[in-house]
């Protein structure tokens, strides 16, 4: 069954894509998001070539999987979007699996992807909820990127260059969360997707 077979199938949940730069701390943001916000919302676990880092949970963080099984993966069209990112060597990935059955089953389908991503998946989902989460200024994502303490300055450089780019895509974005202070993005958001609540009565 292809994407275009499984969108004719009835779907009651919604996918719902969040973008940003690294540092932009969409991840800090959707986590109080899940605990603050009462709709079904549900993880699509990414695949990733990657090796998993400290504290990190198969099944839970990413799928992590072998370059030569994401490439079987790739090849026999499991994915709806797929990239090398960064140029290094590190494939990442939204699993098919991931979503389609859990639309159908009437959950909210959070994607954590990047714009590259966002792109490949409206495509196959134009109705997608797509919000991108951004710092005040680039001059404060490189201070969050420095403060993390975990890469060498020219990949900060690099994933500050990426962002500059990313943030020039903003207009494939529905909505832009500002993340200044974490509390006020957490609202921002939250707000966003009540109002596609069929529930709401604010609902578009």
């Amino acid at each position: 069954m292809t994407i275009s077979d499984e969108l004719e199938n009835d779907q009651s949940g919604k996918l719902v894509i969040i973008s940003g730069p690294s540092g932009a701390g969409k991840s800090t943001v959707l986590a109080r998001v899940f605990r603050n916000s009462q709709l079904p919302l549900r993880w699509s676990v990414s695949a990733t070539t990657r090796a998993p880092r400290p504290g990190e949970i198969e099944g839970e963080d990413y799928h992590y999987l072998s370059y030569d099984t994401f490439q079987e993966k790739r090849a026999r069209g499991d994915f709806i979007e797929c990239f090398e990112v960064f140029g290094g060597g590190d494939w990442y990935g939204t699993l098919k699996s991931e979503v389609a059955p859990r639309l159908t089953g009437g959950d909210w389908v959070v994607l954590e992807i990047d714009v590259e991503g966002t792109r490949a998946v409206l495509d196959h989902y134009p109705d997608a909820i797509t919000i991108f989460v951004r710092p005040g200024n680039l001059e404060q994502l490189g201070e969050r990127l420095r403060a993390r303490g975990t890469e060498t300055e020219a990949q900060i450089e690099r994933r500050l260059e990426v962002a500059r780019k990313e943030m020039e895509s903003v207009s494939i974005y529905r909505h832009v969360v500002v993340n200044n202070e974490i509390d006020t993005a957490v609202v921002d958001l939250c707000r966003i997707l009540d109002r596609y609540d069929s529930d709401s009565v604010d609902s578009p």
